[in-house]
């Protein structure tokens, strides 16, 4: 189901067919692929690790975690599938006695065709060969064709052969998965006619590009892509008097976990003007250990972003050092402060995404300029409030809550649970659709609603006959029935 000896329009050639195949199956059978997937790559987790930590950096526990994670959510869509309520199975019956008369209407989610997906660089399983788009493309009956990330090539290649064998060995048809690498590859693949959708994780520059490129053919196509996020976290007076250090200890932990390359890294931090925090989160800081970036690309690209913010006049360095090597010695945390006041003046340098250990803490002098400067803060996947109980925080938390797509309270944004109320997308840049790339409704991104009217049932899918021979979740006249 990959074979590096077709050229690129035979492969969605074949996937156009496997897409028809995998439309047709059943969805206990579309799980049974799931599952095998999920088995075969538990089965190869040490050989997976071993590639994958000589390539990232990462480290063995992060990686076979990360493993785990990513047959977790293989599996966790099979139950989704199975389940049914995925489909959206709507039964409207005719009523001739209405004004104006109404036909027989039944709607339901089909599969939206090929998928080409776009590996990421900082998740090396749960978002690439096998990740979260793949499994979710694959669950509702779509064909996938991945781009492999150049960061880990030698791991995309091997956990693609695996991943092909499993649904080989479990039925499924030919072509429904296959690999492809290359700048030119990759975008040739969004712009190929065969394809119908896009899921891409990485930075704003290129998923702009291949974004422009998708809405831009002659049949434009969706791009759920995942570009760049800030993470604002505002910490208020009060739950900074009453916890300063279990709140410097728990930043400090979560901006420097992976070496800050968690695209939930709390890049923004706001806090009361005239306190110590700052100092209070270099000392947490301090001692977390310089570690080896993904790629040499990223490891350069850090300084950089460092000395950007640090010629900012009024924004100080109180922790670490901006004169790194990191693509020598591995990235070391930083810790900026300055105020919103500066950063209303400067936005375009200090609302940008430095993909490293570092975050920057902004003063805030009063609830009126944390609202001023939160409203310049650009789309991000998370938002988080440090508040204490029985304070005022409703208008905070509105506000937040229309720049971010997950609102934390009183933890820390960096991990992601993989389940059925997950949202993990936000305003552009962070993502650019309303839908999540993990959890459940993921799924949502590679389906499009079909109504039947008037249909014979024999045409009909099973979700949509009258005996429910599914026995799934179905809206029959209004009315929401559960098996």
């Amino acid at each position: 189901m990959t074979t590096a000896t077709l050229s690129l329009s035979e492969l969605t050639a074949a996937a156009t067919e496997a897409a028809r195949a995998a439309a047709a199956a059943t969805d206990a059978e579309r799980a049974a692929w799931l599952h095998a997937v999920a088995d075969a790559l538990d089965a190869n987790a040490a050989e997976l690790v071993e590639i994958a930590d000589a390539e990232t950096s990462l480290g063995v526990p992060r990686l076979t975690g990360e493993v785990a994670r990513t047959t977790g959510q293989l599996r966790l869509f099979a139950t989704v599938i199975t389940e049914g309520s995925y489909l959206e199975a709507i039964i409207d019956h005719a009523d001739p006695a209405a004004t104006p008369p109404k036909p027989d209407l039944r709607r339901i989610l089909r599969p939206i065709g090929p998928v080409a997906v776009f590996s990421a660089s900082n998740f090396p399983f749960a978002f690439s060969v096998a990740g979260g788009d793949t499994a979710s493309a694959l669950a509702v009956g779509c064909s996938v064709v991945v781009k492999a990330h150049s960061g880990h090539l030698r791991l995309s290649e091997r956990t693609a052969a695996i991943v092909a064998e499993a649904l080989r060995s479990a039925g499924a048809p030919e072509g429904l998965f296959a690999l492809v690498s290359g700048r030119e590859v990759g975008t040739a693949l969004v712009q190929d006619p065969a394809i119908k959708a896009v899921g891409f994780t990485g930075s704003i520059p290129g998923g702009r590009a291949l974004f422009d490129l998708a809405t831009s053919r002659p049949e434009p196509i969706p791009f759920y892509g995942e570009l760049g996020s800030l993470n604002p976290v505002v910490i208020t007076a009060a739950a900074l008097e009453g916890r300063p250090a279990e709140l410097a200890a728990g930043l400090a932990g979560s901006f420097t976990l992976g070496a800050g390359q968690f695209c939930t890294k709390p890049g923004l931090v706001f806090i009361p003007a005239g306190t110590s925090f700052a100092a209070q989160v270099a000392e947490a800081s301090k001692d977390k250990p310089a570690a080896g970036m993904l790629t040499s690309r990223i490891a350069e690209a850090y300084p950089e972003g460092l000395r950007s913010f640090a010629a900012v006049e009024g924004v100080e360095v109180v922790g670490g050092s901006v004169d790194q090597d990191a693509a020598a010695n591995g990235a070391a945390p930083v810790v900026f402060a300055t105020s919103a006041a500066k950063v209303l003046e400067r936005p375009e340098q200090l609302l940008e995404e430095c993909f490293g250990p570092t975050t920057i803490l902004i003063e805030y002098a009063d609830q009126q300029e944390l609202s001023a400067v939160l409203a310049e803060v650009p789309g991000s996947l998370t938002a988080t409030v440090h508040a204490q109980p029985g304070e005022d925080i409703a208008a905070l938390v509105e506000q937040l809550s229309g720049l971010a797509g997950r609102v934390l309270f009183d933890g820390w944004p960096t991990g992601v649970a993989v389940n059925w109320a997950q949202q993990h997308g936000g305003p552009y840049p962070a993502t650019t659709s309303l839908f999540t790339s993990v959890g459940a409704t993921a799924v949502r991104r590679f389906q499009r609603p079909v109504a039947y009217q008037d249909a014979p049932e024999s045409v009909l899918h099973p979700a949509l006959r009258e005996d429910n021979p599914l026995g799934i979740p179905r809206r029959v006249d209004g009315e929401l029935r559960l098996p």
